[in-house]
């Protein structure tokens, strides 16, 4: 899959991928429900240039052409979900995450407790030998058996697979985002601009993001302030008002991933474009805390990948979006 060495697949090839999704499942309070969407950014409808064409791009990717969109107006979350808001789903709920149910997940090798070594499984992956599958590893103990959330209560929940996030959603009366609404709220209203805050990664020497700073994997000067997740608001928000679109956690995206769907000129794929009917992986956008321009600069905009919707990682979250009140 594109992308493996930024998220490896760790998923069963379960069936009926769309399962929380499309399944009447548990919703929270309906105070709560509204106090949420209350809460949300309104993004204006209009016509953006969507995906790049930058010079250290990846064209296999599909992050071209560069294409004029057009989205009715929609709301989104300034930040990604929290290990709190999450910890609040699950009582309400009672949901078991993929990676529970699959009893392991993957961890950035850096980041396994040193109790936690015995957890960790035979083998590697071959294009990302930094991963380490844990058992134990979830949202719960996101660096395997000895750690808990509570400790990282506001930053990204981690170990979510799509199916995860869908679930959640459903739970708070949101969606995920699409990926054209993803990355029109990302970019902040700005036009074609490699960040979410302009064209140069460190404006007036000053971090905007959680990225990997030395050299990867080995090392992490962490010159930005951390070696895993940020708290969501760590750094100032772009100027529609959304926090960490670059860097940080992996966000699902409600797409269906294709290097080629939207390259056809045609209605579907450029009004309010919800991606291909079918497939076999999700889109998932904004880089994360490992990615690094030596290797994965996947942390610019127009950059995008993928995971199969029942896979989990230390560094895969999400953001929820809603349809505008009637």
């Amino acid at each position: 899959m594109s992308g493996a060495c930024c998220a490896p697949s760790s998923g069963g090839g379960q069936e009926n991928p769309e399962q929380p999704s499309t399944a009447p499942g548990p919703l929270a309070p309906e105070r709560d429900r509204e106090q949420g969407l209350r809460a949300m950014l309104r993004i204006p409808g209009g016509t953006y240039a969507m995906g790049g064409d930058d010079a250290d791009a990846f064209p296999e990717d599909g992050e071209g052409p560069v294409r004029a969109v057009r989205l009715s107006p929609f709301l989104i979350d300034a930040t990604a979900v929290t290990n709190r808001q999450f910890a609040a789903f699950v009582r309400s709920s009672g949901y078991r995450t993929d990676a529970e149910r699959h009893g392991w997940s993957f961890v950035f090798y850096a980041l396994v407790l040193p109790g936690a070594r015995r957890s960790v499984r035979d083998g590697t992956v071959a294009q990302a030998p930094w991963w380490l599958g844990v058992d134990g590893a979830c949202w719960r103990a996101p660096y395997g058996p000895g750690s808990s959330w509570t400790d990282l209560s506001n930053h990204p929940v981690v170990h979510v697979s799509w199916r995860d996030a869908s679930a959640y959603a459903h739970w708070a009366g949101k969606r995920l985002p699409t990926e054209a609404e993803w990355e029109r709220a990302a970019r902040g209203g700005l036009e074609r601009s490699r960040f979410p805050w302009g064209d140069e990664l460190l404006p007036r020497g000053q971090h905007r993001c959680n990225i990997w700073q030395g050299k990867f994997p080995q090392v992490n000067t962490g010159e930005d302030g951390y070696l895993g997740t940020a708290p969501v608001k760590a750094y100032r928000a772009n100027n529609l008002g959304l926090y960490n679109t670059s860097g940080n956690v992996w966000e699902w995206c409600s797409d269906w991933w294709s290097t080629t769907w939207h390259a056809a000129d045609r209605p579907e794929a450029r009004e309010d474009p919800a991606g291909p009917p079918t497939g076999e992986a999700k889109v998932i956008r904004g880089g994360s805390y490992l990615c690094h321009a030596s290797y994965c600069n996947r942390y610019r905009v127009a950059a995008r990948t993928s995971n199969t919707p029942d896979s989990s990682t230390g560094h895969m979250g999400f953001r929820c979006a809603a349809d505008l009140p009637r």
